[in-house]
Parts: C-alpha cells; sequence; structure tokens
C-alpha cells in the first residue's frame, strides 16, 4: 500500500516471477504479467499475455499509452500513473515517503527494510551475487531509559541514527527495525566484509560521547552478521532470523560484539 515505483527510459515487468522489478506474490497474477514500455509519446502498459488480463481504467487492453491519473489493474493490485509535473504526484509522493521512514530517527522503517531485503535477495538469487545483513541493538538501553527517562532513550536512538547514517554508503540500506534495534543491509558484501563493517561501526558507537541535559554516557552495541552468497532463494524472514541468532550469540557472549 502506498508504494511508488519510478519509471525511466528503461522497460518495466510486473509479475509474480522472481525476475520481475515489480514483484506480486498473488496467484490471480502471471509470471510475467505486464510490461511498462517507454516510448517517443510517453509510457505504454502492454500484456503479456496474462492468463487474467491487465486493465487500464476497468477495461481490458492489449496495448495502450497510460495517460496521467489513468489506473493498471494487475490482478487484485491498482496502480495509478502519474506524470511527473502532476501536483498529485508530489502529495503521493510524500504519503509515500511517511510510510517508509521512521518518525523519531529519520531513517527507513521496519516496513521499507523487508521490501529492499525481498528485491535485493531475488537480484542476489538472479545473479549469484553475495548480500549481507547486519542486526544490532543497543546493550542496556533498559537502564539508559531508567537513567534518563523515555526523553533521553528517544535521545540516545536518534543520536544513534544519526552517527552511523553518516557512515552508511549510498548503496546500502540502514533501517530501524523496532524498539532499540536497527539494521543494515550490505550489497555485494560477504560475511568476511559484513564482519569488518560491524566491527567498524561497533567501535564508532563505543567511542561517541552521548551528552543529554548536561550528562555524558557512552553506548555500546551487539552486532550479527548474515550472508547469502545467491546460492539458493532466501525470503527477508530467513536472513533476519540468522542474522538475528548470532547478535543473541553476541549478547550472550558478553556484549559489545561482532558475531558472524
Amino acid at each position: 500500500m502506498g508504494t511508488r515505483y519510478e519509471l525511466s527510459d528503461k522497460s518495466l515487468v510486473i509479475g509474480r516471477g522472481a525476475d520481475c522489478d515489480i514483484r506480486i506474490n498473488d496467484h490471480s497474477v502471471s509470471r510475467r504479467h505486464a510490461r511498462i514500455q517507454p516510448g517517443p509519446d510517453g509510457h505504454c502498459a502492454i500484456d503479456l499475455q496474462s492468463t487474467n488480463g491487465t486493465f487500464i481504467n476497468d477495461v481490458p487492453a492489449q496495448t495502450q499509452r497510460l495517460r496521467d491519473g489513468d489506473y493498471l489493474r494487475v490482478g487484485n493490485c491498482i496502480y495509478r500513473f502519474l506524470a511527473g509535473g502532476n501536483v498529485e504526484s508530489e502529495y503521493h509522493e510524500e504519503i509515500y515517503r511517511l510510510t517508509i521512514i521512521d518518525a523519531l530517527t529519520e531513517i527507513h522503517n521496519k516496513r521499507y527494510l523487508m521490501e529492499f531485503l525481498d528485491r535485493e535477495l531475488a537480484r542476489s538469487a538472479r545473479h549469484k551475487r553475495p548480500l549481507s545483513l547486519l542486526l544490532f541493538d543497543i546493550d542496556h538501553f533498559k537502564a539508559i531509559n531508567e537513567e534518563h527517562g523515555h526523553l533521553g532513550g528517544d535521545f540516545t536512538l536518534r543520536e544513534l541514527a544519526a552517527v552511523i547514517k553518516a557512515v552508511v554508503r549510498k548503496e546500502e540500506l540502514f533501517a530501524r527495525y523496532g524498539g532499540e534495534e536497527f539494521a543494515l543491509v550490505l550489497p555485494e558484501c560477504t560475511l568476511q566484509g559484513a564482519a569488518t563493517v560491524g566491527e567498524r561501526i561497533r567501535a564508532l558507537v563505543e567511542s561517541h560521547r552521548f551528552q543529554f541535559e548536561g550528562k555524558s554516557f557512552n553506548v555500546t552495541i551487539s552486532l550479527g552478521a548474515a550472508c547469502t552468497e545467491g546460492e539458493k532463494a532466501l525470503s527477508p524472514i530467513d536472513i533476519v532470523r540468522e542474522a538475528d541468532a548470532n547478535l543473541h550469540a553476541a549478547k550472550h557472549g558478553g556484549r559489545n560484539r561482532v558475531v558472524a
């Protein structure tokens, strides 16, 4: 709900298959259902001989140029085509931004994390390329809340996010997984590389001085890493579960460490 897809000069395939640009996990959708094709007069919707058909404004369509405001229906999903200069597109863009950004830390939220992981895992399996995930949380966060209050806890989460966000590369994804738990997705990164990145982040947080209402304190984090080389298809839950198991091992091993 609310997901936005930018169109460019490349065609975009919608369907149930893992190699589709827009993947819909719905049996009413064919494996390769429809294609959005750019052309000299704009973008066209082309049905790819799907079982249940492609509809533009509730009318079956084989090939049809999309006009500003048109509704495209594929299976049980409805998309709306909005031109770049459309004021409504700016409104939808802001609504979408609000649905994928965590309000407290201003980094991506769990919803966007799982969407991003789903896409990157499919790409990793398709091209047999590595993909790593770091899952980490703040050590003794309950004690921070007790000493500095919930406002101090919120400050700690915001400050931690800002410190780490400054070193995250453009192709990586940094997100709040929930509570005091965070995630970092590392495309094209091996398990050894993820452990190195995790150690760098761990040291960065440990050396940072947190200051709230005149009080200075230190924070440490524990990290768990997981990786796939694309040798088998994994779901976002699969790789999160593996990283979470290593995070628990880091906690039980004494905290303030990386387990890969």
